[in-house]
């Protein structure tokens, strides 16, 4: 089981609902603005937001590096695969990473995530993202929570540090036979500086906004167009 998988398998625990609710709210806000007729959901997860998009006559495509999350996805009919996101065919009206996907590339890692967006949109394309910013690390996500339901027990621990949000994640799950199965892996998050997304050859950052999705201002989102 991958680190993302686990989390995966978590994420049910973790008490994100509203937040994610919240998140795909704003997202489908600020696409209002734009003609958008295709759609490409990167790290798509269960497929939530491409249900809404649809729903709004969109033609959508997800990706998403846990396999648990895409086998749901299709389950519901939806279109997803279990690929990088460099690796999609075609292009799309807009492209979307949702609930802090880009926190999970070091700097290296998503200048080429960035630039192979650039490559995946249509000519006045837009791409929307949101990153944690350093209130959001050090004193919104770091630290200790648990939470049980029936026979799971859920543990995550978070430590910020250089940059870097270290998440382990510990679950414990009931078998049949009344033995508890110990699942443990830990996800690391980085923390990127404004100024690195004013430095990209395909896209351009045509708006910043902060918000407060936990506490204040955690977040920041980004729409970048294609350049021209």
């Amino acid at each position: 089981m991958t680190n993302l998988d686990l989390y995966a398998k978590a994420e049910h625990l973790l008490g994100i609902e509203e937040a994610t609710e919240a998140l795909y709210d704003l997202y489908r806000s600020e696409l209002d603005e734009y003609n958008v007729k295709t759609l490409l959901d990167v790290g798509c997860g269960r497929g939530g937001f491409m249900r809404r998009m649809i729903s709004d006559g969109v033609k959508c495509k997800g990706v998403d590096l846990s396999s648990v999350m895409v086998e749901e996805c299709k389950a519901q009919g939806l279109d997803a695969e279990c690929i990088e996101a460099k690796d999609v065919d075609g292009k799309y009206d807009a492209i979307v990473s949702i609930f802090d996907v880009l926190n999970f590339m070091d700097k290296e890692e998503l200048f080429e995530f960035l630039e192979a967006m650039a490559e995946k949109l249509n000519d006045d394309g837009i791409f929307i993202a949101d990153i944690n910013t350093l209130y959001g690390f050090k004193d919104v996500a770091e630290g200790t929570m648990s939470n049980e339901s029936g026979d799971e027990f859920l543990n995550v621990d978070a430590v910020f540090k250089e940059n870097e949000l270290h998440t382990t994640f510990t679950l414990f799950e009931k078998e049949a036979d009344g033995r508890y199965v110990k699942y443990q892996d830990t996800i690391v998050q980085y923390f990127h500086k404004i100024e690195l997304f004013k430095k990209l050859k395909g896209l351009e950052l045509i708006d910043k906004q902060n918000f407060s999705l936990y506490d204040t201002e955690d977040k920041t989102l980004f729409i970048f167009k294609k350049r021209k």
